[in-house]
């Protein structure tokens, strides 16, 4: 092919070692350096026999690393030189340390990765990160064969940040070809994290069950957002169960509630130190113009309740917005009466009377 200005120079020459002639003999061992040499293909080769280039596949074939002629050499014949192009493109292998980062800016694509880092067939593809002594260095390594996986990981698009942790924040696509998008987020130990939002309208009943109160999780918090019944004049309650919601707890419950409203200065409470449910409101709940209910709930390890009286606790603040118009604030305790273990792996919230007419419910779990 022709070309414009220098032609390119790539490629990787080299001239076999010379090889003596056996009088009856077609098949020779190609060497360079004395080491066994493989072309690519007879067309990427240059033979002089006898001061003849001879034709590739025709005057002689190869195969590995083994020229055979097309007939036997004899006493007399000279094999002036082999030389081999190299592959297609092929520079040969560099010297140590001769490579560049210039020469190295790989491209990645849409359906491939710029680098790859292959396995052998029996160790996982590994990429190592070395000190600048060379020494010692990191490894990053792929998952086990077994495993199957092709997901990506993508790193952060913030800045680093101290005190932080890298946790997958988001996902596309799904199963072993996803693609997960990490990020720098607080450590989940100590803090609440959110689990479920339930937004309510004509709904009987709000209950949280076993697959949201796992072990995974020791306390739990449920913040209500402007809860207002379809009733007049009703009472928001909690039950618990041990059985996921086949069957609640309907005594034992002590509490007590204490709290003020705005247009007096009288004093509301409530209590019971032996009832069938949490009562979870001084004033009743209301429907007029303006009413509305609120709340922050937390549950106190409702897993592993020990054999305790009043082990299992349960406390909050209620802030409550009247028909006068008025605000209403109480704070509130309660724990279940028990002399056995327990293990409560279902709340339920639900009215007096009535359905729930609007609000939402958003549980929280917090780890230690």
């Amino acid at each position: 092919m022709a070309y414009i200005g220098n032609p390119p120079i790539t490629g990787n020459f080299q001239v076999c070692d010379a090889i003596s002639v056996v009088n009856g003999q077609a098949a020779y061992t190609m060497q360079v350096d004395s080491a066994n040499v493989s072309p690519e293909s007879a067309n990427h080769m240059l033979v002089s026999l006898n001061g003849v280039l001879q034709k590739p596949n025709s005057s002689f074939t190869i195969s590995g690393s083994t020229i055979t002629f097309a007939s036997n050499l004899a006493t007399g014949d000279v094999i002036d030189f082999i030389l081999l192009l190299g592959n297609v493109l092929d520079i040969g292998t560099p010297s140590d340390a001769t490579v560049t980062n210039a020469k190295t800016n790989f491209t990645s694509t849409s359906s491939a990765a710029g680098l790859q880092i292959k396995g052998d067939g029996t160790t996982d593809g590994t990429l190592q990160l070395n000190c600048s002594q060379n020494s010692h260095g990191i490894k990053l390594a792929s998952p086990a064969h077994s495993a199957g996986q092709s997901y990506t990981l993508k790193f952060p698009t913030g800045n680093v940040t101290a005190e932080k942790f890298l946790r997958v924040a988001s996902v596309s696509g799904s199963g072993t070809t996803g693609i997960g998008q990490l990020d720098f987020a607080d450590a989940g130990g100590g803090a609440f994290e959110k689990l479920l939002t339930t937004t309510v309208s004509t709904t009987s009943a709000v209950t949280f069950n076993s697959t949201y109160l796992t072990t995974t999780y020791r306390d739990y918090r449920v913040i209500i957002s402007g809860l207002r019944p379809a009733s007049d004049n009703v009472d928001l309650n909690l039950t618990v169960s041990e059985d996921n919601g086949s069957n609640y707890e309907d005594s034992n419950y002590a509490y007590s509630q204490a709290g003020g409203k705005s247009t007096t200065t009288s004093f509301q409470q409530r209590r019971s130190d032996s009832t069938s449910k949490f009562y979870l409101n001084t004033g009743a709940l209301g429907t007029g113009a303006g009413e509305s209910y609120n709340a922050v709930i937390d549950l106190f390890d409702p897993l592993n309740q020990a054999s305790d009286n009043y082990y299992f606790m349960i406390g909050g603040t209620v802030h409550h917005h009247t028909e006068e118009p008025a605000t209403a604030s109480s704070v509130f305790s309660g724990a279940i009466k028990s002399s056995a273990s327990r293990a409560y792996n279902n709340v339920k919230f639900a009215l007096s009377s009535g359905n729930m007419d609007v609000g939402t419910f958003t549980l929280y779990g917090r780890k230690i």
